[in-house]
C-alpha cells in the first residue's frame, strides 16, 4: 500500500462521510436545534407577555381598589349625611311635639282657669245671696232674682 493511495482513500471516505453527514444527519439536527431555539424564544416571549399582563393586572387591581376605597368613602359620607338628616328630623319632630304639648298644657290651664272663675263666680253669687239674707234677715228667692244673680255673675 502506498501512502498516497491510503491518503487518497481516507480523503474519499472523509468526503463521503462529510457528504453523508451534510445530506442525512445534519438537516434533522439543525431542524431539532431550530425547533428548540423557537421553543426557547416562544417561552421567553410568553414570559415577557406574562410579566406585562401581570403588571397590567396589578394596575387594574390597584385601580379597582382605589375606586372601591373612593366608593366606600362616598358611602360613609352619605351615611353620615343621612344620620345627620335623621337627627335633624328627630330634633324637629321633638320640638314640634314639645310645642304641641306646651300648647295643650296652656289650653288646659286656660280651661281650668275659666272653670275656676266660673266656680268662684257661682260661689260669690251664693255668698252674696246668703249675705243679703243675713242683712235682710229674710229669705231671698234665687229663682225670682235669677236675672239679678246672672248680672252679678257677669260683673264679677
Amino acid at each position: 500500500m502506498n501512502l498516497n493511495a491510503t491518503l487518497f482513500a481516507q480523503f474519499v471516505v472523509f468526503f463521503i462521510l462529510a457528504w453523508f453527514t451534510m445530506k442525512i444527519v445534519w438537516p434533522p439536527l439543525m431542524k431539532a436545534l431550530d425547533e428548540r431555539a423557537e421553543k426557547i424564544a416562544s417561552g421567553l416571549a410568553a414570559a415577557d407577555r406574562g410579566k406585562a399582563e401581570m403588571a397590567e393586572a396589578a394596575k387594574r387591581a390597584q385601580a379597582e381598589l382605589s375606586s372601591a376605597r373612593d366608593e366606600g368613602q362616598k358611602r360613609i359620607i352619605d351615611a353620615e349625611k343621612r344620620a345627620q338628616s335623621i337627627i335633624e328630623d328627630a330634633k324637629k319632630s321633638a320640638s314640634e311635639e314639645a310645642a304641641r304639648i306646651v300648647a295643650a298644657a296652656k289650653a288646659d290651664a286656660e280651661q281650668q282657669v275659666t272653670r275656676a272663675r266660673d266656680e268662684l263666680r257661682a260661689q260669690v253669687a251664693t255668698l252674696a245671696v246668703k249675705g243679703a239674707e243675713q242683712i235682710l234677715k229674710r229669705e231671698v228667692n234665687a229663682a225670682a232674682h235669677a236675672d239679678l244673680l246672672n248680672q252679678l255673675k257677669t260683673e264679677l
